[in-house]
């Protein structure tokens, strides 16, 4: 699922302005990390990564991702379900997600899921293809 999420990145931003993390950076940052299954097949993915001690604490959705053939199924809505429970389960109040301008239908459902633009975050520089989203949970 990272290889189709990269391919599909790859195609739409320079590799300066993606900041997907790796398998085993997802490992070693501890993010939450999750995959959705139909019929035994990956159909998507995504992770939260906790950051507790920032001021305010909050989680940053990583690495969602839905293969197109699965799209429309309610997939992301039942990940973003499961993305935001574990980040309350953490005392977390602030959802957090970079994203880019290309990604149509994922900024049309962190919309609808009740995201609002802000500005850049953590290690994020404010570029213009590089968009950024919190929601208060």
């Amino acid at each position: 699922m990272i290889g189709e999420l990269d391919a599909t990145l790859g195609a739409l931003y320079d590799a300066e302005n993606r900041y997907g993390y790796d398998v085993q950076k997802l490992i070693d940052q501890g993010v939450h990390f999750f995959m959705v299954r139909v019929d035994g097949r990956p159909a998507g993915c995504g992770g939260v990564q906790i950051f507790p001690d920032d001021d305010p604490p909050y989680a940053e959705l990583k690495r969602m991702y839905i293969n197109p053939g699965f799209r429309g199924l309610g997939l992301a809505k039942k990940l973003l379900t499961m993305l935001e429970k574990t980040a309350a389960d953490h005392n977390i109040t602030f959802l957090r997600l970079e994203t880019g301008i290309h990604q149509h239908e994922a900024i049309g459902l962190y919309k609808h899921w009740g995201f609002a633009e802000r500005g850049p975050f953590g290690e994020y520089e404010g570029v213009e293809v590089n968009l950024y989203y919190e929601k208060t949970i």
